[in-house]
């Protein structure tokens, strides 16, 4: 990956609505071989996607709360379990296994504590857990969808 590809990357992170020939234009190509490192970029597995990015505010989804999860079952079984039950519940945006005191965290948006109560108390239904807990977001400070390219 060349300092084209990389500079293109960063656009398409930025704003994937940008036609060919704009991208282009900012990188200092023509339009066919910016296409084509595009392409390349999809076929690679680099791009994995486009999407649009949505304002939780417009969707009544504000609140954002970070739970982390503790729990003494440490086996496929479970986790395979667990997983596939993180994965139909909307609210969560994000799911990660840690090292250290916390087991799991989640990243779920609702509208308010009383919807949060109603995800939380759907989530103890679905797993044995030894301990949970939650922190409300109070401010974002950074947000970002773009990854660093400096690292290719």
């Amino acid at each position: 990956m060349d300092s084209f590809d990389k500079h293109i990357l960063q656009i398409l992170q930025r704003d994937c609505t940008f036609s060919v020939s704009e991208i282009a234009e900012q990188v200092g190509l023509s339009s066919t071989p910016c296409w084509r490192r595009i392409q390349a970029l999809e076929k690679s597995g680099v791009i994995t996607g486009r999407v649009a990015l949505a304002s939780p505010e417009k969707l009544n989804v504000g609140l954002t709360v970070f739970v982390m999860v503790k729990t003494n079952q440490h086996n496929t079984k479970w986790l395979s379990r667990f997983a596939e039950t993180i994965r139909d519940i909307p609210e969560i945006m994000e799911f990660y296994r840690l090292s250290g005191d916390v087991d799991y965290l989640l990243r779920v948006v609702v509208p308010d504590m009383k919807a949060f109560d109603t995800f939380y108390k759907t989530l103890i239904t679905h797993a044995d857990f030894s301990d949970i807990s939650s922190s409300f977001a109070m401010e974002e400070l950074k947000y970002t969808t773009s990854l660093p390219v400096d690292y290719i």
